[in-house]
């Protein structure tokens, strides 16, 4: 790899070169520096290049990582690659006559061309690896959820390249199946095992009540040689990217990592909010007034509903809406959610929810700041009570503000569906924001949010 991505790194310059004296222009003009000059420059950043793609991450295993990671590592190892070389020529060396041109078209070329030339490789040793070839042989310590899970996930991809020789367990049979892969003994024949070297990793999969084996376990694997992993029987706990902190040499993990519990992510969510809110109120200023006359004008009652929900750090807060609905006692109103066919929606309350235009009104709780243009929907308390006890993780969404969209919203998941769907949403949501998440929420709103056909 290394090999190749150096010839295309100078193939890359060189075409570079060409394009812009030959393609763009009649050829290389008064002032230009010779090919030859352009050729040493190439062998000169070369070494450079191949160093920055090493620290990249470029050449580590790309088996199982998906192909727009492999990409995103070539684009920022080449975008630091040309910084690098932009300083070193012009700042440093001060050599003004190399073409800036020709540095932004290289720049060009040898992602495309390096990615392009991945792309390839990738599908082809997949093709090879799902035909049973360049296989890794993975041998499992340990039946438990966990290695169900990671059995599941290695049969579902034949592609990466991974086969399943068997499991080793003190309690289930040996000769126990699961999707093909054979339960060959107790944990007792690992020693075994390994002396044969047949293996090329070891994946740890004990179940929590034979963690007391995993030292002697991890010890035997060193020992061997072997390529060892740890999968815990606890990933329904810890998160997929999970949170780590070093205290004084002791390794702590926490349990969820939440981006915006970072006092300088609040502060940039919160402006975007006050920004976005006031912005809202102003361009849609002329359709809530149409909404609220025609509100008040077809049905008896106030023009806003305001409804008690439950928001950040689980406190309530009161969400406006326009009234879409026959105007009831509260006792009634906290019976249910509406459903299809609801006889309580108003005419114009179903034109209001089917388009969401009823939810307008809470760019003023964002505004005050019990809500966010972007995160879960908030649900009323006697709700609350009820998932809690029987979705896992409900209550995390509360840990940032609720939002006027939401992920698990612009992916369909809105009034009567899933809840456990949604919460899978909220907490990937959750677990991932960053500013440009949002700003892709937002934008994917107005394209596929607005019309609601889960709206009763």
């Amino acid at each position: 790899m290394v090999i190749i991505d150096a010839a295309i790194t100078v193939a890359s310059f060189m075409l570079a070169y060409f394009f812009k004296f030959y393609i763009m222009n009649d050829g290389p003009g008064p002032g230009v520096l010779p090919i030859t000059e352009y050729f040493q420059i190439a062998l000169f950043i070369l070494p450079i290049y191949m160093l920055i793609y090493y620290f990249s991450g470029v050449y580590t295993p790309k088996r199982t990582v998906r192909r727009r990671f492999e990409i995103y590592g070539v684009i920022k190892a080449n975008t630091i690659g040309i910084l690098s070389m932009i300083i070193l020529l012009y700042m440093i060396i001060r050599e003004f006559h190399v073409s800036r041109s020709v540095m932004a078209l290289f720049y060009v070329f040898n992602i495309f061309i390096t990615s392009g030339f991945r792309i390839v490789l990738r599908k082809g040793l997949r093709t090879i690896r799902s035909k049973g070839y360049n296989l890794k042989h993975i041998l499992l310590v340990g039946y438990s959820r966990a290695a169900e899970e990671y059995i599941d996930r290695l049969t579902d991809n034949p592609q990466w390249g991974y086969a399943a020789v068997g499991i080793l367990d003190n309690h289930i049979p040996a000769g126990t199946l699961y999707r093909g892969v054979k339960v060959l003994g107790s944990l007792g024949n690992l020693e075994v095992i390994l002396p044969e070297n047949k293996l090329d990793e070891i994946a740890i999969t004990l179940p929590l009540k034979d963690y007391d084996n995993l030292e002697s376990i991890v010890g035997i694997c060193e020992k061997s040689g072997v390529h060892t992993k740890f999968i815990p029987d606890y990933n329904s706990l810890i998160p997929s990217k999970p949170y780590t902190e070093d205290l004084m040499g002791l390794p702590v993990i926490n349990i969820r990592y939440v981006p915006l519990t970072n006092t300088g992510n609040m502060m940039i969510k919160r402006a975007m909010d006050i920004v976005g809110s006031l912005a809202g109120i102003i361009i849609t200023s002329p359709i809530m007034l149409i909404a609220a006359i025609l509100v008040k004008l077809t049905s008896p009652g106030p023009v806003i509903f305001k409804q008690e929900r439950v928001g950040l750090h689980n406190k309530p807060f009161y969400m406006y809406k326009f009234r879409s609905m026959e105007q009831q006692s509260p006792k009634e109103e906290k019976k249910a959610w509406t459903v299809k066919n609801d006889p309580r929606v108003t005419g114009i309350g179903k034109i209001l929810r089917r388009t969401s235009l009823d939810e307008l009104p809470q760019l003023f709780n964002i505004l005050k700041g019990d809500m966010s243009l972007v995160g879960p929907r908030p649900e009323r308390p006697l709700f609350v009570e009820k998932f809690k006890e029987e979705i896992p993780r409900y209550m995390v969404k509360h840990q940032v503000r609720p939002g006027l969209t939401g992920w698990a919203q612009v992916n369909g998941l809105r009034g009567d569906t899933s809840i456990r769907k949604r919460i899978d949403y909220d907490i990937y949501y959750i677990e991932n924001w960053t500013l440009g998440f949002d700003i892709k929420i937002i934008l994917m709103t107005f394209f596929t949010g607005f019309i609601n056909k889960n709206a009763y």
